[in-house]
Order: structure tokens, then C-alpha cells, then sequence
């Protein structure tokens, strides 16, 4: 395999694949339902026509489920393998989040633009990058592998239709190696893989202590507001340091990296003075560690406030569930836990409305040192295997559906891309060595 040739090839189409992903980043392809979703159909045909250019049988799939959801547009482009080469399935997702406050953008979220080596727009990195990695290594590869190009159409909306599509298209899917281009690296200039996902549960909670509403000073005293008694039932949840303490949760504290103190608070936004919660390392603490917080609260707003009693109050608790343990598991740990702490009696209705898994990948396999080979002659330095405190649950879907696949998971963004917020942005240097890394892969995995 010529190597420096490869190289040749992606640095050579290298101004046309960014300027393809400028043209990509103008579709406001919002996957969320209260927003057009035409935009998402013609992202799905802005694929479709690349992928037909390379030569893949394509075709783009709305699956409707027997339960009569209907799915957004997927593409699934294929190309057989040479006889007694691997096939390799290449995952990315087309749809993006909303820009949210247009005013806290420097500028228009779904016009691409370039500043300092970034390039600035709703998708550059989370995840239209991803899309492009994949095209341009399937042009610039030494062919052999087989292809089976995945670009999902749903991702930012929780895969509603993830696994029945998996299922109904099992044969056309079914890889040797799969690699996911939706992950983050561990710095600028320095690639990772990512082998651990935390897992994610959302719960709805109500808690009541009224029928109707009271006038404070007739009342106040003898009974404490449901506001008060959810506070109070939210503080159990941690220690004095901030340290997780719900019974059943499953909690490591070993990392292969850590992250400086110095980094997190910058790249995080903390605030002078503000102490950092937990104990352990902040990797740890961030990759392998439960996490609690709470989401959203209905209470009356500040503005217009009066002495009254609030008699009910819902809230909505979102918790990291560290990679190994069931996410059903740990959930109901949640869920017996507030039960059991709730104060004062006060009655709790708890909803569990989202499980998904987390994911811990195996032992080192022939695809993962390929991997690591490929990044070290991408970016000049050696990989590190990282974990990531979000979650991406189709990663598990797919390791249950493909249990004899070897799942690489790949970073595209980087601490400084701010994905689903304002200004999200791609490192236009680590994007190329992306390209030339998965480029390798797969011309080796072909040999």
C-alpha cells in the first residue's frame, strides 16, 4: 500500500471536499418536529447524488414501523467487496440541532465561514463533517473493502427508528467493521478513539402536598410548599463534594488520560471561584462516573411571584449512566431512591421517559490497531483511547444487531467545536487529518 500516495490523493481533493462541506452547511436540515422538515429531504438528496457519483447503489429510506412511526430520511448507499475483503459500514447523520439565540452567533449559523483555522456554522463539525470524512475517503481509498455508507437522518432527535431500520435492513447493513464518525478528539492535534459511553436516563418527577394552592401567612409554617420538598428531595442525590449517592449506581474511577484543571475550566466556561463537584479524576468524573442534573422545573417565574403556597411542582432529572451498567438497571436505582427520600411525605409520581444504553468497547481487535496505525499517520502523534460523559445509544443498537462487527468509534470535533450550541465550529487542520486517516483504514483494511 503506498501510503504517501494516498496522502497525495486526499491533499489533492482536499479544496473541493471543504468546499462541498460549505455547500453542505447551507441546509438547515433541523431534525426537531416544530421545524420544516423539507430541509431534510433535500439534505438526504444532497448525499444521494455523491454517493451515486462514487458509484454506490443508493437509495433514500423513510421507515415507517409497524407501530406507524414514520422515520426521517435516511441514505444507505452499498458497494460489494472485492471476494475475500472485509465490508465496512461508515456512520454519519445528516440532521443538526436548532441554532437557538440567532444573537449569540458572530455569524449566520448555516453560512459556513472560515476564521483562524475553524470553520463556523450550524453542522461544520456535529455532525455534516462526518458525512464529507466518509465520501472523500471512499473517493481517495484504494479500492477492495465493500461499503455500506449509513448517513442517518435522526440522530439529534434520539433515533426514534434506529433499530427497526436496523433490523428491516439487516442484510444490506451487515459489516466486518463499523465506524462511527460522531465522536470528539481528545485535544486539537491529537486524535482518540472513543471506547466508553455513558449511558443516559431521563425521568419526569411530581411531587404534591396540596389540592389547591394557600395563602402563605395563613398556612406557612405546618406545611412546607411542594417547591421546598422537591429542593430538598433534589439535594439527596449528592454528597458535600458532589459526588453521585444514589444506591445501585455502578461508579469507576479509572481513566488512561486525565483532563488539567486548568483546560476543563476554560474549555467548559466556568466562572472564577466556582468549585468543580465530585472527587476522583475529572475524566473520571466526566466518562465513568454517573452524572445528575436537573433539566427543567415548573415553578411560577420569578416576575409576578405572590405569597402563596405552590401545592405541586414537576421536574425533569437527566442522568449520565456510566458505561457497563444497564441503563433500565440504573434507572430504577434512580427511581427507588427518590421514592425512598422523598420528605415529609409529600406524594411522588416518577416516569422513566428515555433509557439508553451505554457503550464499552472489548478487547483491542485487528480494526482498532488499524485504526491507531492510520491516526498516528494522519496527525504525527500516537492516538489515545478516550471515553465521552455524553451518550450516543445507536452505538449499543448497533453492537446487539452486529454483535460479530468490530465498532470503531472516530472523533471529528474537538473541546473548542461547541456542538448544539452558538458558534459551533470544525478545526479545518484536524478535519483533513480525519480524511487522510480513515483514507488508510480502509485502504489497509483492504489489503
Amino acid at each position: 500500500m503506498d501510503t504517501k500516495n494516498i496522502i497525495s490523493r486526499v491533499d489533492e481533493a482536499l479544496p473541493h471536499v471543504l468546499a462541498e462541506l460549505k455547500d453542505f452547511v447551507t441546509i438547515e436540515s433541523i431534525s426537531s418536529s416544530s421545524y420544516n422538515q423539507e430541509p431534510l429531504s433535500k439534505s438526504a438528496e444532497w448525499i444521494a447524488q455523491r454517493a451515486k457519483k462514487l458509484g454506490l447503489d443508493t437509495q433514500i429510506i423513510q421507515l415507517e414501523t409497524a407501530s406507524g412511526l414514520v422515520g426521517r430520511p435516511a441514505v444507505l448507499a452499498t458497494r460489494q467487496a472485492v471476494a475475500g475483503k472485509p465490508t465496512v459500514l461508515l456512520y454519519a447523520h445528516h440532521d443538526v440541532q436548532p441554532v437557538g439565540d440567532i444573537a449569540e452567533w458572530d455569524s449566520a449559523p448555516f453560512e459556513a465561514v472560515e476564521r483562524n483555522g475553524r470553520l463556523y456554522g450550524r453542522g461544520t463539525a456535529d455532525d455534516k463533517a462526518g458525512v464529507l470524512v466518509h465520501l472523500a475517503a471512499i473517493a481517495a481509498a484504494d479500492p477492495g473493502v465493500g461499503i455500506r455508507l449509513f448517513i442517518e437522518g435522526e440522530e439529534e432527535v434520539g433515533s426514534p427508528t434506529f433499530v427497526d431500520f436496523l433490523n428491516t435492513y439487516q442484510e444490506q447493513l451487515k459489516a466486518d467493521v463499523i465506524v462511527v464518525a460522531d465522536s470528539s478528539n481528545w485535544k486539537v492535534g491529537v486524535p482518540a478513539l472513543t471506547t466508553s459511553l455513558r449511558g443516559v436516563v431521563q425521568l419526569q418527577v411530581g411531587i404534591k402536598v396540596l389540592d389547591h394552592a394557600l395563602h402563605s401567612g395563613f398556612f406557612g409554617g405546618p406545611i412546607v410548599d411542594a417547591v421546598v420538598v422537591a429542593s430538598r428531595l433534589i439535594a439527596t442525590l449528592h454528597d458535600a463534594e458532589g459526588n453521585v449517592v444514589v444506591a445501585g449506581l455502578r461508579q469507576e474511577d479509572h481513566t488512561d488520560v486525565d483532563y488539567p484543571e486548568d483546560e476543563f475550566r476554560r474549555d467548559a466556561g466556568v466562572l472564577p471561584g466556582v468549585e468543580l463537584a465530585g472527587s476522583g479524576s475529572f475524566t473520571s468524573r466526566l466518562w465513568t462516573k454517573p452524572a445528575i442534573s436537573v433539566i427543567g422545573m415548573d415553578v411560577p417565574p420569578a416576575q409576578g411571584a405572590s405569597n402563596t403556597l405552590i401545592p405541586a411542582v414537576n421536574f425533569v432529572l437527566s442522568m449520565r449512566v456510566a458505561p457497563g451498567q444497564d441503563s433500565q438497571e440504573a434507572a430504577q436505582a434512580l427511581v427507588d431512591h427518590l421514592r425512598s427520600h422523598v420528605p415529609f411525605g409529600a406524594h411522588i409520581d416518577v416516569e422513566v421517559s428515555e433509557a439508553g444504553s451505554a457503550f464499552l468497547a472489548g478487547a483491542d481487535s485487528e480494526a482498532t490497531e488499524i485504526a491507531r496505525w492510520a491516526l498516528r499517520e494522519a496527525w504525527g502523534v500516537d492516538s489515545v483511547d478516550i471515553g465521552q460523559g455524553g451518550s450516543i445509544p445507536f452505538i449499543a443498537d448497533l453492537s446487539k444487531v452486529f454483535p460479530e462487527a468490530q465498532i470503531l468509534v472516530t472523533g471529528i470535533e474537538d473541546p473548542d467545536t461547541r456542538a448544539h450550541s452558538a458558534n459551533e465550529s470544525l478545526h479545518l487542520g484536524d478535519f483533513r487529518n480525519a480524511i487522510v486517516a480513515e483514507t488508510l483504514m480502509l485502504s489497509r483494511l483492504g489489503k
